[in-house]
């Protein structure tokens, strides 16, 4: 069932489907694949607080924000700027996961006067190089089909332990995670969630696959205070790769290497990244205020 806080917003490049929390200082929070404002929602929960006002947007492509608003992460990164300018929001910390990396890193490029710091989690440090698996194609052509969208949920519901057994391999890890209620709560939000018109999450999951095996983006000209957060164990994004790039070639990055994590570390190292982030709000919040105070 569609959330009724969710709104659409009129921009001159298209709607932009969003759900605002309204109240703190404004965190701009950004999805992956598969995602929607829904998703961006659930990243703002795992590793935000809640002091902050979270605005979590449907990126292009996915469920009503059409895929004709931003093609391409400079173009999305535009969009973003648009929107917060219509919504009368000056500046934003940016959250990010997996395929929402590409577009914030361009935020930040582009929009430098908007934006206030960067939390990139498992996100593309620059090309991928992974193949997709076929099973992950067939399921997209799937989708077409209502029949099967609901098979497909029913049996991501049941086999929420299952499926995560098959992405954790260390067992203390899994122990943990499972034995965690509200970490599993927001883990089967995201997975069965997803499920919720699918096939508007389609074309914007094509198009991420696209952008992550052409893109090249230039880190060292990233201005603002970021944090990177990435599992030491991602299959998808390998931290050598992606994660250590990022921290390497962004001026002043911090890193969290969360430890044996894989794709889904902000849920397997939720409260050692949580307390990670909480830290690096304080901190930009209070360099900002200094810088006021000596103006």
């Amino acid at each position: 069932m569609k959330n009724p806080n969710v709104r659409i917003l009129t921009t001159s490049r298209g709607p932009v489907e969003y759900l605002d929390s309204e109240s703190g200082e404004v965190i701009l929070s950004l999805h992956g694949a598969l995602g929607g404002y829904d998703q961006s929602q659930i990243l703002a929960s795992t590793i935000g607080d809640t002091k902050h006002r979270y605005l979590s947007l449907s990126r292009p492509g996915f469920l009503g924000t059409p895929l004709t608003a931003g093609e391409t992460p400079e173009a999305q990164a535009d969009l973003y700027a648009e929107a917060i300018d219509l919504l009368g929001i000056g500046q934003v910390v940016v959250f990010a996961v997996s395929g929402g990396g590409p577009s914030a890193v361009y935020f930040a490029l582009r929009h430098l006067d908007k934006c206030r710091g960067l939390v990139l989690a498992s996100t593309l440090g620059g090309k991928g190089a992974y193949k997709i698996p076929f099973s992950f194609k067939a399921m997209m052509l799937l989708t077409k089909w209502p029949a099967f969208v609901g098979i497909m949920k029913r049996k991501a519901e049941k086999n929420l332990v299952q499926n995560l057994q098959r992405a954790i391999s260390d067992p203390a890890i899994l122990e943990r995670t499972v034995n965690n209620p509200e970490v599993m709560s927001l883990y089967r939000a995201l997975a069965v969630g997803c499920f919720y018109r699918i096939a508007e999450r389609i074309e914007g999951t094509k198009n991420d696959i696209k952008i992550s095996r052409t893109i090249a983006y230039p880190l060292k000209e990233i201005a603002v205070p970021t944090l990177v957060i990435h599992g030491t164990k991602d299959p998808l994004l390998p931290f050598e790769e992606h994660a250590r790039r990022l921290a390497t070639e962004i001026p002043g990055a911090q890193l969290l290497a969360a430890e044996g994590g894989g794709h889904g570390a902000i849920f397997t190292h939720r409260e050692e990244i949580r307390s990670k982030v909480a830290t690096f709000l304080e901190r930009l919040n209070g360099e900002e205020r200094k810088k006021r105070k000596y103006l």
